[in-house]
């Protein structure tokens, strides 16, 4: 682990602070940018890993954001359902617009404009759960109450059977 955060994984750390919880990002010497290479890292759960997901909304072209647990894949036509309009999974180029993060490292907060979010359900049964931090190798731990309060997410039964 590195003391010094790199530009990204601060950018967390600053958006962490100004909701006045005292979470810690942690950049890693190995890679988190996959649920299982993350839980591998810190010794979770892929359970616990909280997966950063944008899709674009195919009429409005607004972004849709999911944290999901890493154990689980989405319901697509679940998640079309919430949202009252067909979706698709976005881009790299339209997941950095929205989050201003690159996949493999984005967070639920920081984002340049708050994005609509639904966060999985499956995430509230854990004590402690890790999210991304910026970058393929940052994270952070956190409540799944914290989740909620950070993101200002709707809680909904998103997993697909």
């Amino acid at each position: 682990m590195t003391t010094i955060l790199s530009p990204s994984a601060l950018k967390v750390q600053q958006a962490l602070a100004g909701f006045g919880l005292d979470l810690q990002v942690k950049e890693l010497t190995e890679s988190t940018r996959t649920a299982q290479d993350a839980a591998q890292a810190v010794g979770c759960n892929v359970g616990q890993i909280v997966k950063s997901l944008v899709f674009r909304a195919k009429v409005s072209g607004a972004a849709v954001f999911v944290v999901a647990s890493g154990a689980n894949r989405v319901d697509e036509k679940a998640l079309a359902r919430l949202v009252g309009e067909k979706i698709e999974k976005a881009d790299a180029d339209f997941a950095r617009e929205q989050t201003g993060f690159a996949i493999g490292g984005v967070p639920p907060v920081g984002h340049p404009v708050p994005l609509k979010t639904f966060i999985d359900e499956d995430l509230l049964q854990y004590a402690e759960i890790w999210a991304a931090a910026g970058t393929p190798n940052a994270l952070f731990s956190l409540t799944p109450k914290q989740l909620c309060q950070i993101t200002s997410g709707e809680v909904v039964t998103i997993r697909k059977a």
